[in-house]
């Protein structure tokens, strides 16, 4: 469980802007702050999908209205895009004057070349996350471009935007003309997540690509595939919220219960699982450089934050057998293009199995389907799929396996 909470802060200059704070259940493991599209509201359904689904995951975030909008003071025409900067800058601030300093910023929009102008001057963060984000603030002039004439001559104009009246100024132009975003990006040294709609009508797919190749790594981007520019779609929401917090978690501070345990360097060869504190089952596996979650799905109490136990076990049984009809086929010279394996694991009643006695019994039984590319005959498939039982983890799984156990301080 969540909780959310109202709050106020103050702009630089000096307008009460209103927020919601969403809380995790217990300590939170780092603090986010998410800021709007253009003319929308903290309330918008994408900043209330993730900024939840944040804190579900043990990240507070805090989603606040820009100047001028939603429930904030002040004027959005006269305000422009320095504001927005500016607000961001001050969200930040404050939560760090209330104990939670921010080290993720997500921008949805405008509100992502908002915190892309921000996140290199903002100590605390570590990494940024735009969501069908413009590389720059001139964009916006699109929505009103029949107006931009009467702007320029007479200093302001009204304009209409999603069916809301605003009155834009010339000195609001004259401020997202003056923003460069992309020279600053390859000195922001913060991991950087792009997400971005390709059909998006609103902001092009081009955007994303200039946002990508300006940043230095680290930096990764993800297709929002059929979502549109407000990802008005539940499930798209919901998909970018997953995502977000699955690749942040790389990037953002050890949570204190992750190292009260003993976080000693992690030899080669041996694998660390430790409890994150999050949910009833989340863990953090450690094997060498390599860092990743575990979980059980939202059906069994869990967070469906990583791959379950079994599904990891599948995962070792589908990777050593693709790696071994490779190698073989690398040897014998097998022009072999490619292989894929697909399995699936379930508990079977003991009718199943001839040599079990034991009443009400169950074995594991798994099925492995492979795929194997290229311009083989008949035989050929026959002695790759011989040698897929071959792989070492399938022969650890049918072998006799002793477990030793034993309590370290």
């Amino acid at each position: 469980m969540t909780a959310s909470e109202k709050v106020t802060f103050h702009s630089a200059d000096g307008h009460t802007l209103a927020a919601r704070l969403e809380r995790p259940d217990g300590e939170a493991t780092a603090w986010a702050l998410f800021a709007h599209c253009f003319t929308c509201s903290k309330d918008v359904f994408a900043a209330s999908r993730v900024a939840k689904a944040l804190a579900e995951r043990g990240i507070g975030t805090l989603r606040f209205d820009f100047t001028g909008l939603g429930d904030s003071e002040g004027e959005f025409g006269n305000a422009g895009f320095s504001s927005n900067v500016a607000d961001v800058r001050a969200a930040v601030a404050w939560m760090a004057e209330e104990g939670r300093p921010v080290s993720l910023l997500v921008g949805h929009s405008l509100g992502g070349a908002a915190v892309l102008a921000a996140a290199p001057g903002l100590e605390s963060v570590s990494a940024v996350v735009t969501l069908n984000a413009p590389c720059g603030p001139a964009h916006v002039t699109h929505l009103f471009t029949d107006e931009l004439d009467a702007i320029h001559e007479t200093g302001k104009a009204e304009v209409k935007i999603a069916g809301r009246s605003f009155t834009i100024t010339r000195d609001f132009l004259e401020d997202i003309d003056e923003h460069r975003l992309l020279d600053g990006l390859g000195h922001m040294h913060k991991a950087l997540l792009v997400m971005h709609a390709p059909r998006d009508e609103i902001v092009g797919i081009d955007n994303a690509t200039r946002i990508f190749a300006a940043a230095r790594h680290p930096r990764s981007f993800i297709s929002l595939d059929d979502a549109d520019h407000l990802l008005s779609d539940r499930a798209d929401a919901a998909y970018a919220a997953e995502v977000i917090a699955a690749w942040a978690g790389r990037y953002l501070p050890e949570h204190p219960a992750a190292t009260a345990v003993g976080r000693e360097p992690v030899d080669v060869g041996t694998v660390l699982v430790e409890e994150t504190g999050q949910g009833r089952f989340q863990q953090r596996v450690t094997v060498g450089g390599h860092e990743f979650l575990s979980d059980e799905p939202v059906t069994v109490g869990g967070m469906d934050s990583g791959p379950s136990p079994y599904d990891l076990l599948l995962a070792s049984l589908g990777t050593c057998t693709a790696m071994t009809i490779r190698l073989y086929a690398a040897r014998k010279q097998i022009p072999l293009t490619g292989v894929a394996v697909r399995l699936h694991h379930e508990k079977r009643h003991v009718t199943d199995c001839e040599h079990c006695d034991e009443a009400g019994a169950k074995i594991d039984h798994i099925d492995r389907r492979i795929t194997l590319s290229g311009d083989l005959d008949d035989a050929t498939r026959a002695k790759l799929l011989e040698i897929a039982d071959k792989c070492p983890v399938h022969r650890t799984l049918h072998s006799e396996v002793r477990i030793a156990t034993e309590l370290v301080d």
